[in-house]
């Protein structure tokens, strides 16, 4: 076996084991704060949406730990593109998305502030800790709006978090040792994972002359993807929209405002100059694009969905 191969292996067993995880975490954590009386709303809105995106939070931890800045920047715009295009788009043409105003009146424009924001904080090509504070803060703010936004939440919008999460987690009544466990077993799948894919990747991005930055907008930012893509993919086929649509919003605004926030207090991260002029422009295209969809007609028709995926094929070539 050639030292290509293995490393190929070691990134590819990384994001299952990862995925894995995520998928542990989600569940037992969800079942935990059912069993504590935390309702169903509020355990999607930041356990489910936020859940899914602890790989990519692992992953940035740990490629900002080595030092690897390129393949952190690289895995959080990556997954942004991937949430959108990718998921967003492939969810739409399995089913149709119809969703809330709220949707598009609230998370949407959230999701841009908070994209457009790195802008400023970028522009010198470092992301410094005090960045990561400013970042952090409005994480922060944003979880004070949610949690403030939860009893004006329509009756159609609960209805659908309390079936999601009932039949997602199957809370039970009562805190239970499994659930504890599940919990502990998917935090250390994260964390094994995260080490393999960034190992994994670092070596793979060497061995074929490409950059990590490269490396962690494609094969690693799908990868951390996936527990977005299986959670918004079950709720659309369960006729739950504002979950599935709000599951990629939710993500994205925690992929920047949680994971560079955290990532950059570890160590301060190198911005490449073209992210400047092609990633985190390409990310914020593919942002401003959910707002015309989502708006004509509160809804994500299948061929609107196909448009997403072709945009997001094709900003991928671009970017290669």
């Amino acid at each position: 076996m050639t030292p290509l191969v293995l490393q190929v292996l070691i990134l590819v067993g990384g994001i299952g084991v990862l995925y894995f995880g995520a998928e542990w975490l989600v569940r037992g954590a969800a079942r935990l704060a059912g069993s504590l009386g935390v309702s169903p709303l509020v355990v999607g809105l930041t356990v489910v949406s936020f859940g899914t995106s602890a790989p990519e939070l692992v992953v940035c931890s740990v490629a900002a730990l080595r030092g690897n800045a390129n393949l952190a920047i690289g895995n959080v715009l990556g997954s942004n593109l991937a949430n959108i295009g990718l998921i967003l788009g492939l969810t739409a043409v399995v089913r149709p998305l119809t969703v809330t105003a709220r949707v598009v009146w609230r998370e949407v424009p959230l999701m841009l502030f908070v994209t457009a924001a790195l802008y400023p904080l970028v522009w010198d090509l470092t992301l410094d800790r005090r960045d990561g504070v400013l970042l952090l803060m409005m994480l922060a703010a944003y979880l004070v709006f949610v949690f403030q936004s939860v009893e004006e939440e329509p009756p159609e919008i609960v209805g659908e978090y309390e079936e999601f999460i009932k039949a997602s987690a199957r809370a039970r009544n009562g805190v239970r040792i499994a659930d504890v466990l599940l919990v502990l077993a998917g935090s250390l799948g994260l964390v094994v994972g995260g080490y393999a894919i960034v190992e994994g990747a670092v070596a793979v991005a060497q061995a074929l002359g490409v950059s990590e930055l490269t490396i962690g907008l494609t094969v690693v930012a799908v990868g951390t993807s996936l527990p977005e893509l299986a959670t918004s993919l079950v709720a659309a086929i369960r006729k739950e929209s504002d979950i599935a649509v709000g599951n990629v919003i939710g993500s994205n605004i925690f992929n920047v405002a949680a994971i560079l926030g955290t990532a950059s207090l570890i160590r301060p991260i190198a911005i490449e100059s073209s992210v400047l002029t092609r990633e985190l422009p390409a990310v914020l295209v593919m942002s401003l694009l959910v707002f015309p969809l989502l708006r004509s007609g509160w809804r994500i028709r299948r061929w609107e969905g196909a448009l997403l995926l072709g945009c997001y094929v094709t900003i991928g070539v671009w970017l290669l």
